[in-house]
């Protein structure tokens, strides 16, 4: 199991880096990261993720998963998300989970689901992230966390732009677990209670998916 926490504590400190641009896949060329968004209140996304990915990482190891993080720490910039990808795929992880926060107009709320538009390693893999991705939103979903209110569909978006998925050979999804621009989602994603519902629901998915 591989999970990618967005983003990176030292990526504002760093635009010479993280605005370089990268083989997003499919002819893309993409930034090799970005800052990520925050709170009204100034808490960042790239720390919320930490947070939620260390706490997921607990509960899968607790069940004896073996996890890879995309990152060790939460002051360094980058990886790069083609970077990113590539330790995933170098992990042959069964599962990808990439976490992240929105930064939305604040009358959006809930969370969505990302998959690859086009399938980058055939139609096997890909529907192994579809599958993921209806695990992950269905766990979300029990877990009291709404899908979004305009975004995708049910809780689930395809898109074609994101390298970390374009370039993923693995069954991967991307999570924007709230809207961080949203005052009741901000509120439950700088929270450590929030954060571990968030991390709980996530290893809920992830066992249903593994479970098959």
């Amino acid at each position: 199991m591989a999970i990618d926490p967005g983003h990176n504590g030292a990526n504002g400190d760093h635009p010479e880096i993280i605005n370089q641009l990268i083989d997003g896949g499919y002819g893309q060329r993409n930034a090799c990261n970005t800052t990520g968004t925050e709170t009204d209140d100034g808490y960042t996304e790239h720390e919320f993720t930490w947070h939620v990915a260390n706490y997921l990482k607990a509960l899968l190891q607790a069940e004896g998963i073996k996890v890879v993080m995309t990152r060790s720490n939460d002051t360094s910039v980058g990886p790069c998300t083609d970077k990113r990808a590539g330790i995933e795929n170098s992990a042959d992880a069964d599962a990808v989970v990439s976490i992240h926060g929105d930064g939305a107009p604040p009358e959006v709320q809930g969370f969505y689901v990302l998959t690859a538009t086009r399938p980058p390693a055939g139609a096997t893999i890909a529907a192994a992230s579809l599958r993921l991705a209806a695990c992950i939103a269905k766990a979300a979903e029990d877990g009291g966390f709404p899908p979004s209110n305009t975004l995708g569909s049910g809780g689930l978006w395809k898109r074609d732009d994101l390298t970390g998925l374009n370039r993923s050979d693995r069954p991967k999804i991307l999570i924007e677990c709230g809207n961080m621009r949203n005052a009741t989602e901000a509120a439950l994603m700088k929270s450590t209670s929030g954060q571990r519902r968030y991390a709980a629901a996530l290893a809920e998915g992830v066992f249903a998916f593994l479970r098959g």
